[in-house]
């Protein structure tokens, strides 16, 4: 009897690969494989083409008549800028194709495997669902919620503090854990900071890892009256990396607003940059589907009150500084304990001197 899981599990792995590069569309795997011998695999590639089943299939070659593929998505089945997948694994002669999940698009959505099944193609759907819909929890939330994936982060001390009384943060955790934050940035979308993170530390907000240097997202930063410095990092290269800026509408008149539309600038305003939901409903028409909220504190807290924490990575490290530091999570005045949002631990591991926690939305 095949090994279902095995393959899908492989397969998976090859999505992950896209996380971050393939926005707006899902990042999916393909596997090839006949006789218990792997003959092709794919991923979707950068900018969304092309599929990933398009790429393992182009590998196998003829091996793929009669063989199996294992596709973490359900293979698509409209025409876009590419024909549709499930028809290029139906002329190919594939024999039987594993499926993770059922794509959410509702342009496909069951119809993919409408095609394969009418042309005699033996189908299996929700081999390893529930790891594949993490992996697309941007895509999913994109097509269910019309809203991003966020995940927060903090970098924090023993007793939760960012920074010292005098704004000192630089750093507070090791150079491992700071080596991993530029990964989690490369297999995101965007990085989203409040203005005052910006006014305050002037960040680059780039993934600085070696061979990764492409691969930083698109900064976003929320800024509701334009405060942001002319001359700061992320305007000043505006022009090479994009650069969003979520606004308030009333802003978007003003003299800055020219000056920095000039610089390269584009501004998203909403009615309330205080509305979470008003900020990711115009976040997801900007075709961003995981989004990673770095600070400050007051933006954080916000994400948090919105119920917008879909996962949160929690850096920590062996310090204490105090209650007079800044809270790495500003105030959400909560009268009750059974009225703070609660998180499930998923996993931990140490990374040099310090700590990294993850963890999920549990509600």
């Amino acid at each position: 009897m095949p090994n279902h899981a095995k393959w899908m599990q492989a397969a998976l792995a090859l999505a992950k690969r896209g996380l971050g590069q393939v926005a707006p569309n899902p990042s999916v795997g393909c596997l090839i494989v006949k006789n218990d011998i792997l003959v092709g695999r794919g991923w979707t590639q950068n900018g969304g083409r092309p599929h990933a089943e398009t790429g393992a299939l182009d590998m196998a070659g003829a091996a793929a008549k009669g063989a199996t593929a294992y596709v973490t998505l359900e293979p698509c089945s409209h025409t876009g800028e590419t024909p549709p997948c499930a028809k290029a694994l139906v002329t190919a002669g594939i024999r039987h194709v594993v499926v993770a999940v059922q794509d959410p698009d509702s342009r496909v959505s069951g119809r993919g495997l409408q095609i394969l099944q009418a042309a005699g193609t033996r189908t299996t759907v929700g081999i390893l669902e529930a790891e594949a819909r993490r992996i697309n929890a941007g895509f999913f939330l994109k097509n269910t919620a019309r809203r991003p994936l966020f995940t927060l982060k903090t970098a924090a001390s023993l007793d939760g503090k960012i920074a010292t009384s005098t704004g000192e943060s630089k750093w507070i955790t090791g150079e491992k854990a700071r080596d991993y934050g530029h990964l989690v940035r490369a297999q995101h979308d965007a990085i989203l900071v409040g203005v005052n993170s910006v006014i305050s530390d002037n960040p680059t907000l780039t993934c600085r890892i070696e061979g990764l240097e492409n691969r930083s997202p698109v900064a976003v930063v929320l800024d509701s009256n334009l405060r942001i410095p002319l001359g700061c990092e992320l305007v000043k290269k505006a022009g090479k990396r994009p650069l969003l800026i979520v606004c308030n509408e009333t802003a978007v008149n003003s003299v800055s607003a020219r000056k920095l539309a000039d610089a390269g600038v584009q501004l998203v305003p909403v009615s309330n940059t205080r509305d979470i939901s008003a900020v990711s409903k115009a976040l997801v028409e900007q075709s961003l589907t995981r989004i990673l909220v770095e600070g400050g504190s007051q933006v954080l807290a916000s994400f948090v009150a919105a119920r917008h924490c879909d996962n949160l990575l929690a850096f920590t490290a062996g310090k204490i500084i105090g209650a007079d530091g800044l809270a790495s999570v500003g105030p959400l005045s909560l009268a009750h304990l059974g009225d703070a949002p609660h998180l499930t631990l998923e996993s931990y591991r140490k990374l040099g001197s310090d700590l990294l926690a993850s963890y999920t939305n549990a509600e």
